[in-house]
């Protein structure tokens, strides 16, 4: 026993084990990707949320850079030249004579300049504070879209798998009619009009497949884009978990306030508008002096020709004082055109905030009116599984024929796909709902995802 532990598997052995390893692999069927696990992969993946968070990186810069243009400015430079003088002059006798020199000269300056008024870049730095809080909300923004798309893009494509499980469904149920429909016309009790008919729904019925088939594909393509991986499968809807619950508060204007307050695109539009006016006052400086403490050490050897051999050393601490006289309107057209910019942020603020409204009336009731109509379906399937029953009855009764059947099915198949239509519907308005007023986030996708199954 102790022999056979120790020694080492043949080579044979190795590569059965492999490939028994790789085939019970290929034999466990690949787990379903919920909600949840689409919306982190997207949160990793998705290149419009991975392009706003860069922008955003970006546009915080713009602050330390304002900033900057607050604090003292030195600056250095250094020189170093090689000078050939050629001069002509008339010597003792009047005879003009050519005399050629070379002389090196250097300088070395280091200045230190230090802003104390400029209204400018006061302006320029609440700008720039107000550019990053516009950076920040458009970020938020594409974060409660992110889960928006994800959700959106998720539900239709269980809606599409949802209608293809029905046409399939549909199909078999035609099938067996078709096969009724023809030994019932054999057996002399039946109709050909019966079997044509029956032959028609069920050609019909192939045709919906291919596309109910091309939509799967289609809306499972879309997902993957939003999560930059493969899916195989999805996850199902558990009715049984799905609770229809009210929007808390249950009021229409709590919803408004709330959207008010806490809306990113909102916050974007006023942080531009903010943006708008701070250019203004960058245009209105144009008119204003400026003021900078100036100290400067300069060390030069040889400067120009009148001092050639000789060095200065220069210290100087002073003020500088500019002051705007006249620029030929050009200051005043800036005035102008950025109060136009004001103007036009401020309406695009007011005309942001009334499309809100009408987002959130419209979300709201998704969600509040979407409840009695997945109840009046639910109860509309009841009466449509009794209706089909009944006409299968009757049928082995002699009082129903195949295309009574065949229109109960129909009307069924008509109301499945209407509840489950409306069952996505309520859960995705709820997800948008909650992005209007800043709250789709992990907690909102975990809890809709709560009611998904394997």
């Amino acid at each position: 026993m102790r022999h056979f532990l120790k020694q080492s598997p043949r080579p044979g052995a190795l590569k059965w084990l492999a490939v028994g390893s790789t085939l019970l692999c290929m034999s466990l069927p690949a787990s379903p990707m919920d909600l949840l696990q689409a919306y982190q992969a997207a949160q990793s993946n998705d290149a419009s949320i991975l392009a706003s968070r860069a922008t955003a990186v970006a546009e915080r810069e713009r602050l330390p850079q304002a900033r900057a243009q607050l604090f003292p400015n030195l600056s250095a430079s250094l020189s170093h030249n090689k000078n050939d003088l050629e001069s002509t002059a008339p010597n003792f006798f009047g005879v003009e004579q050519t005399t050629n020199s070379s002389y090196p000269s250097n300088n070395k300056t280091l200045t230190l300049r230090q802003p104390v008024f400029r209204k400018q870049l006061m302006a320029q730095y609440r700008q720039a504070a107000a550019q990053v809080d516009d950076a920040d909300a458009a970020l938020a923004v594409e974060e409660q879209n992110l889960a928006v798309r994800v959700s959106g893009a998720y539900f239709e494509a269980m809606l599409t798998h949802d209608q293809l499980a029905l046409v399939l469904a549909q199909q078999k149920a035609f099938t067996e009619q078709l096969d009724a429909a023809r030994k019932t016309y054999a057996a002399g009790s039946g109709t050909r009009t019966d079997v044509d008919e029956a032959q028609a729904r069920l050609d019909m019925n192939l045709a919906q497949e291919i596309e109910a088939r091309q939509d799967v594909a289609y809306t499972l393509q879309q997902l993957q884009t939003l999560v930059n991986q493969p899916i195989d499968k999805l996850a199902t809807l558990r009715v049984a978990s799905l609770e229809l619950l009210e929007p808390q508060p249950n009021r229409l204007q709590d919803w408004l306030d709330r959207a008010e307050l806490s809306n990113p695109q909102l916050q974007s539009l006023r942080a531009r508008v903010e943006i708008a006016r701070h250019e203004t006052e960058k245009a209105r400086a144009g008119h204003y002096p400026t003021l900078d403490a100036i100290a400067q050490w300069t060390d030069s050897d040889s400067e120009s020709v009148s001092n050639t051999k000789q060095r200065y050393v220069n210290k100087l601490v002073g003020v500088q004082l500019n002051i705007p006289l006249f620029a030929g309107g050009y200051v005043n057209s800036q005035v102008r055109q950025t109060l136009a910019g004001l103007e036009r942020a401020g309406q695009l603020l007011e005309a942001g905030r009334r499309d809100l409204g009408l987002r959130v009336n419209k979300e709201f009731r998704g969600v509040t009116e979407n409840i009695p109509k997945i109840r009046a379906l639910e109860q509309a399937l009841r009466s449509a599984d009794q209706m089909v029953l009944s006409s299968q009855k009757s049928f082995q009764a002699g009082s129903r024929t195949i295309l009574d059947i065949s229109n109960a099915e129909q009307q069924r198949v008509v109301v499945q796909r209407d509840l489950a239509q409306s069952r996505y519907m309520y859960l995705i308005s709820k997800i948008r709902l909650l992005a209007l007023v800043g709250g789709a986030d992990f907690e909102a996708v975990a809890a809709v995802n709560r009611v998904l199954q394997d």
